[in-house]
C-alpha cells in the first residue's frame, strides 16, 4: 500500500523554482524567485555602506592627525555605536525612545509623562546622556515602560551569569 505523499513529513516541491545567488562569482545559495532580487540589493547595500564608513573613517582620522594604523578600531567603534544595545543605560534610553514613539508624543509631552510617574526631565536628560539607572529609578521606569524592575535589573546589568 502506498502513503500519500501529503502525510509525509519530508517533500520537495516541483513547481517552486530557486535562483542561484553569486558573491564575487562564487555560488553562495538560493533562493526563490520573488526575494533574490531583494537579497542581492540589500548585500549589495551592505557592502556600499562599508566603504563609505571606512573613507569616513579614514577621513576623520586624517582630519585629527590620528593612527591611521587605527582605522579597524574606529570602524569597529561606530559599528558598535549603530548596534541597538542589549543591556545598560543605553538600552533603556532606547527602550525610553521606542515607548514614546508607541505613545505618539513629543519630547516635552514624553518629558511630562515620565514626570507624572516620578521620573524628572533632568533624570529622562541623564538616562539619554547615558548616565548610570539608579535603583530608586527602576519603579517609575517599570511604570513607564509597562515592564517590571527585574527586566530593567536585567538590562540595566546584563543577564545574570550562572554558574
Amino acid at each position: 500500500m502506498t502513503q500519500n505523499n501529503n502525510d509525509l513529513p519530508w517533500k520537495f516541491g516541483t513547481k517552486v523554482g530557486y535562483f542561484p545567488i553569486f558573491y564575487e562569482g562564487a555560488l553562495v545559495g538560493f533562493g526563490r524567485r520573488e526575494y533574490v532580487a531583494k537579497i542581492v540589493q540589500v548585500m549589495n547595500n551592505e557592502e556600499k555602506l562599508r566603504k563609505a564608513l571606512e573613507l569616513a573613517c579614514a577621513e576623520l582620522l586624517k582630519q585629527s592627525g590620528g593612527d591611521k594604523r587605527k582605522l579597524d578600531e574606529l570602524i569597529h567603534k561606530y559599528l558598535l555605536m549603530a548596534d541597538r544595545p542589549k543591556y545598560g543605560s543605553r538600552a533603556i534610553a532606547v527602550m525610553l525612545r521606542d515607548r514614546q514613539a508607541e505613545l505618539n508624543v513629543g519630547d516635552q509631552e514624553f518629558a511630562r509623562f515620565c514626570d507624572s510617574y516620578r521620573l524628572s526631565p533632568q533624570e529622562l536628560q541623564e538616562i539619554y546622556a547615558g548616565e548610570e539607572v539608579i535603583n530608586s529609578q527602576l519603579i517609575s521606569l517599570a511604570r513607564i515602560l509597562g515592564a517590571t524592575v527585574e527586566e530593567l535589573v536585567e538590562v540595566r546589568d546584563g543577564p545574570a551569569k550562572r554558574q
